[in-house]
């Protein structure tokens, strides 16, 4: 593509950032250029936000029903895997697979509450309740 070429449709970053692409300059070698966006990346992007929106309403009404706990909701909102998790908390894999059942959420005791907590950048009360205080 030449630089005069590289999209600059605004993308969901296009206020915060700009992504720099390859280009062909007018002595056809290859330089940088920043782009703001392409559309077509920008309606992928919008497709997949929308898988991940819909992920968390499901966690969230699986909780509601007493299939899962809290952690299943806070998993999918902050876009983790219990490897993920895992890594933020100290926690085997198996045991946040284990918390993961509403039963035994109800018996964490504070601490645990607290460290997973901490990892999702949540209180304790908000993590027990799937409230979300974004800035």
């Amino acid at each position: 593509m030449k630089k005069e070429n590289v999209p600059q449709d605004m993308g969901a970053l296009g206020k915060v950032t700009k992504e720099i692409c390859y280009a062909t300059d007018a002595s056809g070698k290859y330089t940088t250029e920043l782009s703001t966006g392409w559309h077509v990346k920008k309606e992928a992007l919008d497709v997949a936000w929308k898988d991940v929106e819909e992920r968390i309403a499901n966690a969230k009404q699986r909780v509601l029903n007493g299939e899962a706990s809290p952690l299943m909701f806070f998993m999918e909102y902050r876009l983790m895997d219990p490897g993920i998790l895992s890594d933020y908390t100290g926690y085997w894999k198996w045991q946040i697979k284990r918390h993961l059942r509403p039963e035994i959420f109800k018996r964490l005791s504070e601490k645990k509450l607290q460290k997973y907590a901490e990892a999702f950048n949540v209180k304790v009360e908000d993590l027990k309740t799937m409230t979300v205080n974004e800035a």
